[in-house]
């Protein structure tokens, strides 16, 4: 028998053909997050037969995956007691995500705010040149 080179479908060509298909799904006016941002997320809400856009405003702990599946972990404190709530990013049951304030951080997961109460959870303010 001959050598016969059987031709495989090359990974780039299905790296494209995945890029391709998922961009038609991302959102394209999403603006720059990172870990530390105090952002305002518009979640719709479904009441009944009415739909209304409910806004959820914290600080992003982390980021998790990317391209369509990126998701982020988004906590805040109410009446006392910290709730986190994870987002996937290009849903779109997602209305928009406003950066409020940005704060320099030096970590990739802010997971240490879970256990500090108070002043202590206080993030430098980072100031973004445009």
């Amino acid at each position: 028998m001959k050598n016969l080179k059987l031709k495989r479908p090359s990974v780039l060509s299905t790296k494209k053909i995945m890029d391709s298909v998922e961009s038609a799904y991302k959102k394209k006016n999403l603006s720059q997050i990172f870990v530390g941002d105090t952002i305002k997320v518009g979640v719709f809400i479904k009441e009944g037969n009415k739909e209304r856009v409910q806004y959820y405003q914290g600080i992003i702990l982390g980021k998790n995956n990317s391209g369509i599946n990126l998701t982020i972990s988004v906590r805040k404190v109410f009446q006392g007691i910290g709730v986190e709530r994870k987002f996937l990013v290009h849903s779109p049951k997602l209305e928009s995500i406003e950066v409020i304030k940005s704060s320099r951080v030096r970590r990739s997961k802010l997971y240490y705010l879970r256990n500090i109460i108070g002043k202590g959870s206080r993030l430098k303010q980072r100031f973004r040149t445009k």
